[in-house]
């Protein structure tokens, strides 16, 4: 097929142990899923899940074992991370039910929810859409995806996020107010899911500001860890 611009380039994340990368499609996101998170940021209680996206070109695949780097974003003067785990789907549907979720996953990883927080604010407040403070150009560095079958018991995983070697978030994977089958359940009763789709499943408390020259290092246990460095706009 010809094309009348040049088609862009399909954004993929490398898979653990495979010469196949995991081609991506459409990025979901989940907001408030930990309840400490929701209470930092101003809210409490079970309330339903809510979603919104990032373009699949905001993906920022980093290999294993390697350092990712994303530069600090225009517009803004605060800068946060929210560290999560990644679903990522291997076989689509809609209207999944929770006991069949698990076994729609390809595989799963570690991911950066980047936000421009100053600026998803100002848009709150304005009762506006906030894309602009997540939908950035490499608002979602992520690490390598493990296979389900190797990523051990990740209901149960640590999950953590360091800055220059201290500690900023820590806590598990069973916080999740929505587990991940739950999310999925909720999620394809709004959108059909397909092959490539990639589910930020939400971040834990502790979220905070950084700045250029701060090194992240994040991960989930059983999962390849993920460091990116935030270089100059």
């Amino acid at each position: 097929m010809n094309y009348v611009v040049s088609a862009p380039p399909v954004v993929s994340v490398p898979v653990v142990g495979r010469a196949e990368r995991f081609p991506v499609r459409r990025v979901y996101c989940v907001g408030r899923n930990y309840e400490e998170h929701a209470k930092e940021m101003g809210f409490t209680g079970r309330e339903p899940p809510f979603f919104f996206l990032k373009p699949a070109d905001a993906v920022v695949p980093v290999e294993a074992g390697k350092t990712g780097a994303i530069r600090y974003p225009t517009l803004t003067k605060n800068l946060h991370h929210e560290i999560e785990l990644v679903a990522a789907i291997g076989t689509g549907g809609r209207n999944i039910k929770a006991a069949d979720a698990l076994k729609h996953i390809f595989g799963y990883a570690v991911g950066l929810d980047m936000t421009r927080r100053d600026l998803q604010g100002e848009m709150k407040k304005q009762g506006r859409p906030w894309d602009i403070g997540k939908g950035f150009d490499q608002s979602a560095p992520m690490g390598p995806i493990t296979p389900a079958a190797q990523a051990g018991n990740i209901q149960q995983a640590e999950i953590f996020l360091q800055v220059n070697g201290q500690d900023r978030q820590r806590s598990s994977i069973s916080k999740l107010i929505w587990n991940i089958a739950e999310t999925i359940e909720h999620l394809s009763a709004a959108w059909e899911l397909q092959p490539g789709d990639l589910i930020f499943t939400g971040t834990p408390e502790g979220v905070a500001a950084v700045v250029a020259g701060d090194t992240l290092a994040g991960g989930v246990a059983g999962l390849e860890p993920l460091t990116v460095k935030v270089q100059p706009a």
